[in-house]
């Protein structure tokens, strides 16, 4: 009986080998297409009882990422800390992340990305439709934030929202000779309402100024049911060269020494709080904490901490 067992377990070893000269002589399949690198468009956590949803509304590769970070730095300096990270020094890579906020009463977008297209694309990726926003908020005026204001017949994308933004930062591009400005804002400035540091958008949404970036760039804290989220925009660019090196000088940045005072201020709050936030740069989904390293801070990207 044992020796009877021993040849079928051999028998049946020998037919499985067979099996893949069979299907090699059968029909053929054509090879699956390559299909490239891709991310999903949205990415939607909990704050108390808010949805908050991070959109992906455009990335691309910039190259020389030391001609926009480390200007201050030596090229040497720059290689040997983006090498310990593992990250190139010939190229980078830029997130683009408008974030949406639903309160239950309200749905609250937070910039509006390079274009209405690629940036309803994404909210209707997320379930919702651009005339349902209730209140669009711009953090600040760079063309990456409110280059989605219009669509391509030059109308508003959100027509049945309400517009806020930083008086600071309305007053400071008004004065200047700036075509984004006079294309995507000021046809619409009448129905722009304005906040200093500490306003309201709705509850749970509060303005805190952060200066330097642009002259009125501001944060948003959102809050609700004991839970806080900052939403950073752009007082950090990138996850190593501006959170572990904040006094880096970065290309963007109007006033670079004060966005770096900017940059340690609100790293520091949010280490010390253990607070996430949402970085407009962020590498996507765009959600992160921070931690204090030595003289800098350290990323540390979302799990699920605000998905439970």
């Amino acid at each position: 009986m044992s020796d009877q067992i021993k040849v079928s377990r051999r028998a049946a070893l020998a037919g499985a080998a067979a099996l893949p000269l069979v299907a090699a002589a059968g029909a053929t399949r054509a090879a699956a297409p390559m299909m490239g690198t891709a991310m999903s468009p949205f990415h939607r956590i909990k704050v108390g009882g808010f949805d908050v949803t991070t959109l992906l509304a455009g990335t691309r590769a910039v190259e020389g990422p030391h001609n926009i970070f480390g200007l201050n730095v030596d090229a040497d300096t720059f290689a040997a800390v983006s090498a310990e990270a593992n990250l190139p020094t010939d190229v980078s890579q830029f997130f683009f992340t408008p974030t949406v906020v639903n309160s239950g009463s309200e749905l609250v977008l937070f910039d509006t990305g390079l274009s209405g297209a690629g940036t309803t694309a994404a909210l209707e990726a997320a379930g919702y439709t651009a005339d349902q926003i209730d209140v669009v908020v711009i953090t600040h005026m760079h063309g990456d934030h409110i280059g989605g204001m219009t669509m391509e017949d030059g109308s508003l994308t959100y027509g049945n929202a309400r517009y806020v933004t930083g008086r600071a930062e309305f007053d400071a591009w008004a004065a200047q000779d700036n075509d984004n400005f006079k294309a995507k804002i000021a046809p619409f400035a009448e129905q722009f309402s304005f906040l200093e540091d500490g306003g309201s958008v709705a509850s749970g949404l509060t303005a805190m100024a952060a200066f330097g970036h642009t002259p009125g760039h501001m944060t948003y804290m959102v809050e609700d049911g004991g839970t806080q989220l900052v939403l950073g925009a752009d007082f950090a660019n990138h996850y190593v060269w501006s959170l572990a090196h904040p006094d880096w000088e970065v290309k963007f940045d109007m006033d670079k020494a004060a966005a770096a005072a900017t940059r340690r201020r609100i790293l520091d709050m949010m280490a010390t709080d253990k607070t996430a936030f949402v970085g407009y740069h962020m590498p996507w989904p765009g959600i992160g904490y921070v931690e204090k390293a030595g003289d800098g801070f350290a990323y540390v990207p979302h799990s699920y901490q605000l998905m439970l």
